[in-house]
């Protein structure tokens, strides 16, 4: 184990992990007590369209994903706030539409030479050093932006009316905040790929969620969580040759299922 912390590679996952789980576990948080999680599937699935699209036209596929995503994640905000189609509606015709591309493209360039499960499944143990400082900005921007309007985002959350009453910028504080949304699918996708994206948002939030603490407490708890299930996932799946998405969602799951045994208890 400490032959594998002296590779730049493992230190790369580990640094990199860490934050993409604080961030994802901060967003999870957000998205659980607004009940909309499953817009993180759509987004992420849709977000696979635009990995084929980059690859297809030979952009940085991330760039692409990164742009399907955010589209899409207004879209379904558009199509909800409209009456056009309920929620789960919408995220489901948005996951439909971008992961048929995505496969479309795919199929019809055969695969474009490159490992298509690391998109899938997520490839954090290749992330590179100048991943690593780009993830870093983004990381501690999308931090910043959650700091300092956490109380607004509740508002919103909880009465998107009344926060209006409040004088709350609700419009630019949920446009910005459907953009961290995005930010943090696409550094998750990295991690866990677009299959597991949504486990590595949501788990750590509901297992913190039910310690039944103050908000900071399960903040910190569920940022806590995400850190144990990233930091152990890499280690483990590294030294007995594991599926890296794999093992750390099976942590989380395990994390939770601890909390609810003992809660139970």
């Amino acid at each position: 184990m400490i032959e594998l912390l002296n590779y730049q590679f493992f230190q790369n996952a580990i640094i990199g992990g860490i934050l993409i789980g604080i961030i994802s576990a901060w967003i999870g948080l957000f998205l659980v007590l607004k009940k909309e999680s499953m817009i993180v599937d759509g987004a992420a699935h849709t977000a696979f369209g635009g990995l084929a699209l980059g690859l297809l036209i030979g952009i940085d596929p991330f760039l692409t994903a990164l742009i399907v995503s955010i589209i899409s994640i207004f879209l379904i905000s558009h199509m909800r706030s409209k009456g056009h189609a309920y929620s789960d509606s919408a995220i489901a015709l948005m996951l439909a539409v971008g992961f048929s591309i995505g496969l479309a493209i795919i199929s019809v360039t055969r695969g474009f030479g490159v490992d298509i499960f690391s998109f899938l499944f997520g490839s954090i143990l290749t992330i590179s050093r100048e991943e690593i400082i780009l993830i870093t900005l983004l990381a501690t921007s999308i931090a910043a932006f959650l700091s300092n309007f956490h109380r607004e985002i509740l508002a919103i959350i909880f009465n998107e009316d009344e926060a209006k009453i409040m004088g709350i910028p609700v419009r630019r504080i949920s446009i910005c905040f459907n953009l961290m949304i995005a930010v943090a699918i696409i550094l998750s996708i990295k991690m866990v790929g677009t299959v597991l994206v949504v486990a590595l948002m949501v788990i750590p939030a509901l297992a913190a969620l039910r310690l039944k603490c103050s908000f900071i407490k399960t903040l910190i708890s569920s940022i806590t969580i995400a850190i144990i299930g990233v930091i152990s996932g890499i280690i483990i799946s590294a030294y007995y040759r594991i599926a890296t998405s794999a093992m750390i969602v099976l942590i989380l799951l395990l994390i939770y299922m601890i909390i609810v045994v003992r809660k139970r208890w």
